[in-house]
């Protein structure tokens, strides 16, 4: 059974139910493009380090931190999403204390998709802090400008 099937139940440590609830909520308002959904899952000085971060507001480094900068960024990003953005992804992998990451492989059943690597460090049930890894097909679409439509 992987990580995401194995049932939650009251003996699951309550890190691990952070796991679930942050790797299944935070997939789920991305596709929504659900700014509010994403910001609620982030503590209020949490950290998000993506090359998206200079691409979409203009900025010199790929870092947001706070809720203010984090909330600019997936306002912009709900609107401006390119279709090739899609959700295919492997199981979460964790460390069992506070990290945890999965991949958006480039190559799914459906075709291509942008190719990222997640990581997420939990604390108090939310992201402290969050790293996006872009791999070769997603930088593409960067270089492309596919984000500004």
């Amino acid at each position: 059974m992987s990580s995401t099937q194995r049932a939650v139940s009251s003996e699951t440590p309550v890190q691990y139910r952070d796991f679930e609830r942050i790797y299944k909520d935070w997939d789920e308002a991305l596709a929504r493009n659900d700014a509010p959904g994403l910001l609620a899952l982030y503590a209020e000085d949490g950290t998000l380090e993506s090359p998206l971060v200079p691409h979409l507001l203009g900025t010199e480094k790929g870092i947001c931190k706070g809720h203010a900068e984090l909330r600019r960024l997936f306002q912009t990003l709900a609107q401006r999403k390119p279709p090739v953005r899609r959700f295919h992804r492997t199981p979460f992998l964790t460390d069992g204390k506070n990290k945890m990451m999965w991949e958006y492989p480039r190559a799914t059943p459906e075709g291509d998709q942008m190719d990222f690597v997640e990581v997420m460090e939990l604390k108090n049930g939310l992201i402290q802090n969050h790293r996006v890894y872009w791999g070769w097909f997603g930088v593409g679409v960067l270089q492309r400008d596919a984000y500004h439509k």
